[in-house]
């Protein structure tokens, strides 16, 4: 089950519009107290621009919603960035435009595109992925099993997320909730019955798009 999308980490880009630079800064964040502790790092590192654009869009219901003008010409920076965002259909992140103004001004509607422009340049740069509830297993099965496993996971069933090698390979795998007793299934059938769940639960995890 998709519960919303995000980013996948954090994204970088930059642009020239007759003359002035927009660098675009966008990070996923699980708070609004992370978006502000983000948003301060960028207007810190930036200080001397001549704005910095933040905005953030947070909640799987987009339930907080925010952005400032930062000095530019009210709802031509900003507010345009949320828009664009609860449109895509993305939450659980923050942004900072910053311009440095090169001289020339761009009108309330070249400004609207070049906020937006930026900002989803940086989102391009991030990536975007959907998190989803997840069921992951901790399995331990016996070297000779390892092949077979990795090759079974090749159709999409199911993902490996990690492996540890010990006196047995333990690997993590996650699956569908729907589908977790087809993966236990798999375990009991590829192992002979010598693999051992060491750990099951639900979590949620990200899943590029």
């Amino acid at each position: 089950m998709i519960l919303y999308k995000t980013l996948l980490k954090d994204g970088y880009a930059e642009q020239i519009i007759d003359k002035s630079k927009f660098i675009a800064y966008t990070c996923p964040v699980e708070s609004r107290e992370e978006a502000d502790v983000f948003i301060t790092g960028i207007k810190a590192k930036h200080r001397d621009a001549t704005h910095n654009v933040p905005a953030m869009v947070i909640g799987d219901k987009f339930q907080i919603q925010w952005a400032s003008d930062d000095g530019e010409p009210q709802g031509t920076s900003g507010a345009p960035i949320v828009q664009m965002l609860v449109k895509e259909g993305l939450t659980n992140l923050a942004i900072v435009v910053t311009r440095y103004f090169g001289g020339i001004k761009l009108g309330t509607g070249g400004l609207v595109r070049a906020y937006t422009s930026s900002a989803k340049m940086g989102i391009q740069a991030a990536g975007i992925c959907t998190v989803r509830d997840m069921y992951l297993a901790d399995v331990k099965i016996d070297y000779t099993h390892l092949s077979k496993l990795q090759n079974l996971s090749q159709n999409g069933s199911f993902d490996i997320r990690e492996l540890i090698y010990e006196d047995m390979v333990r690997a993590v795998l996650s699956v569908e909730p729907e589908k977790k007793e087809e993966l236990r299934l798999l375990i009991a059938n590829l192992t002979n019955g010598t693999g051992i769940i060491m750990d099951e639960k639900l979590e949620q995890i990200k899943v590029p798009a």
